[in-house]
């Protein structure tokens, strides 16, 4: 078998979180300089990657945190409510995430996949090929039509790459799962393993091929309004393929984070030095009325149980509340002390909102890419829609209690009360479809993409509008192109604008057309403020 190392794609692919090499040599081994190395072993190059993939994704930044969680009204801003007003949301702000994305993990992720598929290493590839889907299926989500055939060339002199339709993305990511999870079922028990160097699973086959079926069917579902026929086709198809979906939260792609200090939950490290987020009133009125059990772990109480006049703040303390979205900063700020915090379980003890937490609490909590709660709600409404066999009101339900478990709440009293709320009980039909969006929508409390996503595919919570504050009256469709590419890549860039509208917020992407098959959907007004 012959060894190779790959070449460093950019700042960054170094060793990390502690891990030094894969499950064994069989993999590559270096010879170079110690001290000025120009190449590593694809085992941390993928641990790196993953590692700049989570926290780009379900970080502290524009993709996640400081954005998309606010759009989707999660959470809202309470000091410096810019970007909860979308004013800084535009090219300027996320230009760094659209370039680093393509330089940084996707770079990273290409060399691994090169390097396994030039030794047959299925199990080594396949994850990496994995995580890249995951990360242009977020990029094409987020912006509409990007690069992504002529990606990741510029070795190879295509330094313009063109701007592929997100349909036509789309088809070829369900391509590159179906072949990863088959090349990873195919692999013999002896083939070489990421092991120490994968985060996620420590290099399970079975794992990763239940990862990529479920991303696989994740995506499937974007398409259920647009082109329901290929949506239908490939949910079954990912249901179908080896290994098939998750079975349990023990399938879960999470991310460990050491806790270390200087790689901690991302969350975390940006509450650490801010004091700027709060529950949205969207999210803890969707929660609090039904005493959703989730509360106390999403959300920490108001540090006042009173109003400024003295008054009771709720009826029976401790209280939850959260706060309007895109107020002016000194309306927001009347909020501070009457609102709550993130949960504490984000929190340590030296940061604001939680002294009583511990030494680094929340450094270590995982970071989560897709759970077993967002493929019970998947398979909920492809029963109810009659893509797949099974119970729509089981798989719901199942759902619930997968997100419940995944948070940590155990009072299994509470959960039956919850769920047999007869606002919770599931009512089939389109009204049960809207249920299903609604709890997807809960439980993907800290992934502000895909809620994003599946605001805009559902438009539930109907609720869900622009502050008095925000600088537009619709809520967001997509992002604005990268400044530095229109500068450098003019003409392709122009000929997706000319292709998918107008470079503005309310152009809609491929699959957020055809709104009118949406059965959630209330009418053209969705997500307009009055």
């Amino acid at each position: 078998m012959r060894h190779r190392s790959l070449r460093l794609a950019g700042i960054g692919a170094v060793l990390v979180l502690g891990v030094t090499a894969c499950d064994s040599d069989k993999l590559t081994t270096i010879n170079q300089d110690p001290n000025n190395p120009t190449s590593a072993p694809p085992g941390p190059v993928f641990t790196n990657a993953a590692r700049l993939a989570v926290t780009r994704w379900l970080g502290g930044g524009a993709m996640d945190l400081r954005g998309p969680e606010f759009t989707v009204q999660h959470l809202a801003e309470v000091q410096y409510p810019d970007e909860d007003a979308y004013r800084r949301l535009g090219p300027a702000d996320t230009d760094g995430d659209f370039i680093n994305a393509y330089s940084q993990e996707l770079k990273n992720f290409q060399a691994v996949i090169d390097v396994g598929k030039a030794d047959s290493q299925s199990l080594l590839w396949g994850p990496a090929a994995v995580m890249r889907s995951l990360v242009f299926s977020n990029i094409t989500n987020v912006w509409g039509d990007v690069p992504y055939s002529d990606a990741l060339q510029g070795d190879h002199g295509v330094i313009a790459p063109k701007y592929d339709a997100q349909k036509d993305i789309y088809t070829d990511l369900f391509a590159v799962l179906g072949d990863a999870t088959n090349a990873m079922a195919a692999a013999p028990p002896t083939a070489p393993k990421l092991g120490a160097a994968d985060p996620f699973y420590g290099g399970a086959p079975l794992a990763w091929q239940r990862f990529a079926n479920s991303l696989r069917a994740r995506l499937a579902m974007h398409l259920a309004n647009v082109d329901p026929v290929t949506a239908q086709a490939q949910v079954q198809a990912a249901i179908a393929a080896p290994g098939g979906l998750f079975q349990s939260n023990a399938d879960n792609a999470r991310f460990p984070w050491p806790g270390d200090g200087i790689y901690d939950n991302p969350w975390m490290a940006n509450f650490r030095t801010r004091d700027d987020h709060r529950l949205s009133n969207t999210l803890m009125n969707a929660m609090v009325p039904r005493n959703d059990p989730r509360v106390p772990v999403y959300a920490q109480p108001t540090e006042w149980d009173t109003t400024v006049s003295g008054g009771p703040l709720c009826a029976t303390p401790p209280c939850y509340l959260g706060m309007p979205n895109a107020l002016t900063q000194s309306g927001a700020s009347a909020y501070f002390n009457i609102s709550s915090r993130p949960g504490a379980v984000f929190y340590g003890a030296t940061v604001y909102g939680c002294p009583t937490c511990g030494a680094r609490t929340g450094a270590k909590f995982p970071s989560f890419v897709m759970t077993y709660a967002e493929v019970s709600f998947i398979l909920a409404e492809a029963a109810e829609r009659g893509w797949t066999t099974g119970s729509a009101a089981a798989f719901y339900q199942q759902g619930i209690q997968a997100s419940m478990d995944q948070w940590g709440v155990t009072d299994a009293a509470r959960i039956a009360a919850y769920l047999a709320d007869t606002a919770i009980a599931y009512k089939g039909g389109t009204p049960g479809l809207r249920q299903i969006a609604l709890q997807k929508w809960i439980a993907l409390y800290t992934n502000g993409v895909e809620a994003w996503v599946e605001w805009r595919r559902t438009c539930v919570p109907e609720t869900l509008v622009p502050g008095p504050d925000a600088i537009q009256s619709t809520v967001p469709r997509r992002y604005r192109y990268s400044i530095r590419d229109l500068s450098v890549n003019g003409d392709n860039v122009a000929a997706a604008i000319a292709r998918q509208g107008p470079d503005a917020f309310s152009t809609r992407m491929y699959w957020d057309t055809n709104p009118t098959a949406a059965p959630t959907y209330p009418g053209p007004s969705c997500g307009t403020r009055p």
